[in-house]
């Protein structure tokens, strides 16, 4: 028996739909402006640019029903709805056209922001993790198995803040699709069961403040509600 100098963490997981068992998350990747009018709302060109990915660790998960404090050191604290892939098999530069063969399922997502952090790390050309990696960022609601959902390429994706909708969209308007996105990232590293990819967010984002009631869906895949409440204090 390996003898620790603490306690390890216990393994971070995600509610599956219909099923006791639990989804072990390993690694969250994230697509960033993978719907055009995001961006341009952005600032950016919302052509077929090739797809760049930022990282999440696997702890920042919040679960659907939570409540999440609102984060340090941010004065623009953002919402991005977002599909979420679930990746249940290994592999590596995997084709295009077996890609759903590595897909255990989906679930609706909420990419959490500290945007000003973020925009000050893009302008000056340094990494987005202060923006994008922070405790409790990884809003995810229980994952459907693709083996009774399929593999959804239409369906309203929105979100709201107190009941008024902010972001109204199609996952079919995505720019790089399911299949293509699992594919671009299995060429440059091997994906493996647990990884979660959440694949960009439609138009619309904004702040929200203390006491903000946070909906989201996706038709077909299952819908996630969260609460704003104070900055946590201590430990």
């Amino acid at each position: 028996m390996t003898d620790y100098v603490f306690a390890p963490q216990p393994v971070t997981s995600v509610a599956i739909e219909g099923d006791d068992q639990r989804f072990p998350v390993r690694r969250i990747f994230c697509v960033g402006r993978n719907y055009e009018a995001h961006a341009r709302e952005m600032g950016r060109d919302p052509s077929r640019e090739f797809p760049f990915f930022f990282t999440k660790p696997a702890d920042a998960i919040v679960p659907d029903g939570s409540e999440v404090p609102y984060p340090p050191e941010t004065q623009n604290f953002h919402y991005e709805m977002e599909l979420v892939i679930a990746i249940g098999k290994a592999g590596f530069q995997i084709p295009v056209d077996q890609a759903n063969d590595y897909i255990y399922g989906y679930a609706a997502g909420n990419d959490l922001t500290r945007r000003d952090l973020q925009l000050e790390a893009r302008e000056k050309g340094r990494p987005w993790d202060w923006g994008k990696a922070f405790d409790e960022s990884a809003v995810i609601a229980p994952i459907r198995k693709a083996s009774e959902i399929g593999h959804p390429t239409t369906g309203r994706i929105w979100l709201a803040v107190n009941d008024e909708i902010k972001q109204d969209q199609d996952i079919a308007d995505l720019i790089w699709d399911v299949q293509e996105i699992v594919s671009i990232l299995s060429h440059s590293m091997r994906i493996r069961p647990g990884d979660l990819i959440y694949t960009g967010t439609p138009a619309g984002v904004g702040p929200l403040q203390v006491g903000d009631k946070v909906t989201g869906g996706i038709d077909g895949i299952g819908d996630h509600a969260i609460t704003i409440v104070a900055p946590r204090e201590g430990l």
